[in-house]
């Protein structure tokens, strides 16, 4: 921020704003569910809402006598619905939540260390020499910044398709959603029940004791995972792969795929045996302006939007997102999966 801040004095950087934006950046993501991504696209208060919660409550008191900053400016920062109009929260907002984000350039780089893969790594010092503050779209970037810019996104992809979209992953991402939304949709628990739980919390509160389906979470925990039994890309022109991105959808799809399942296997398939998943939406769109240092003459959009559409940007995500269905290990389940017409009951 500071770096920015030296280049222009054309946009609305001030020492209160840059300690709500650094505050902000530190508690995005306190809100965050159990497994991070995995209750995403359930009927649940999304995370930032619930940080900024966080940030006008408990923390407010802290931020104010340690930061000396508004606590109202930081969510407003962290959450867009938190109501708050200060004078340059919009230009934070867009720094904190877009394609150069500080979030992207850590996360990034810190999932390809621990994961071992050599993917998200990023030259964020050289990233940061090549980027302005812009007031429009929060940062800019210069020409000899763009291959930076590429190299973030196509990294993005790889670590989508090689770990946070890897069979693994999914299958167990896929048993815990299964598992809370059933939980949702039959009364067992009430959305509060999620909120302000680590993993440990989750682990201990979410029990076969509790509700039948949670016997799900804990096989997750012990590595009991379902079998990957289908799998074909998501298609937008298929109707049905449209309707299933629902996940109250897919929750009557599983039920149908069980009953025809069960007339094979001879014997009663509980609800929770079938899983179908579909990976959320994820952009490889980038729209950031590109300003030429000297000049301070920006191209909006146009520039990086098509550098990385020659590279196939419009069709990474279709390339790599599945609609899968997957079953829990029993024998008789799957040999009588392997003679259904899945995409027939998925259509119907």
């Amino acid at each position: 921020m500071t770096s920015l801040a030296r280049r222009t004095s054309d946009v609305p950087i001030t020492l209160p704003g840059v300690k709500a934006f650094l505050c902000a950046c530190l508690l995005h993501d306190i809100g965050h569910y159990p497994f991070a991504h995995s209750l995403k696209d359930l009927d649940v208060e999304a995370h930032e809402a619930l940080a900024a919660q966080e940030v006008l409550g408990p923390l407010a008191s802290v931020i104010r006598a340690q930061l000396d900053t508004d606590p109202a400016f930081v969510a407003a920062i962290i959450h867009k619905g938190a109501g708050h109009e200060l004078p340059g929260v919009e230009f934070y907002q867009r720094i904190l939540s877009g394609v150069l984000d500080p979030d992207k350039l850590d996360y990034l780089n810190r999932d390809a260390y621990f994961c071992g893969v050599p993917y998200g790594i990023q030259d964020v010092d050289f990233i940061m020499e090549e980027i302005f503050p812009d007031r429009d779209s929060g940062v800019a970037i210069s020409p000899k910044g763009i291959t930076a810019l590429e190299d973030i996104l196509f990294s993005k992809y790889l670590m989508y398709k090689t770990v946070y979209w890897h069979k693994t992953v999914r299958i167990a991402t896929a048993m815990i959603k299964k598992a809370v939304a059933m939980g949702l949709a039959e009364g067992a628990i009430t959305r509060s029940d999620l909120y302000g739980l680590d993993d440990e919390e989750f682990f201990a509160r979410f029990s076969a004791a509790r509700y039948g389906p949670f016997q799900l979470i804990e096989q997750v925990r012990r590595r009991e995972l379902h079998r990957q039994v289908w799998r074909v890309p998501f298609r937008e022109e298929n109707s049905a792969h449209l309707r299933i991105e629902d996940i109250r959808q897919r929750l009557t799809v599983e039920s149908l795929i069980a009953r025809e399942a069960a007339r094979g296997a001879g014997k009663t398939i509980p609800a929770e045996a079938i899983i179908v998943d579909v990976p959320e939406r994820v952009s490889f769109d980038v729209d950031v302006p590109v300003v030429e240092p000297d000049s301070g003459q920006t191209a909006r959009g146009a520039q990086t939007r098509s550098v990385f559409s020659g590279m196939g940007g419009d069709d990474l995500p279709s390339s790599i997102r599945f609609v899968t269905v997957n079953a829990s290990r029993d024998e008789a389940l799957l040999g009588a999966l392997e003679k259904l017409n899945i995409a027939e009951i998925i259509a119907q």
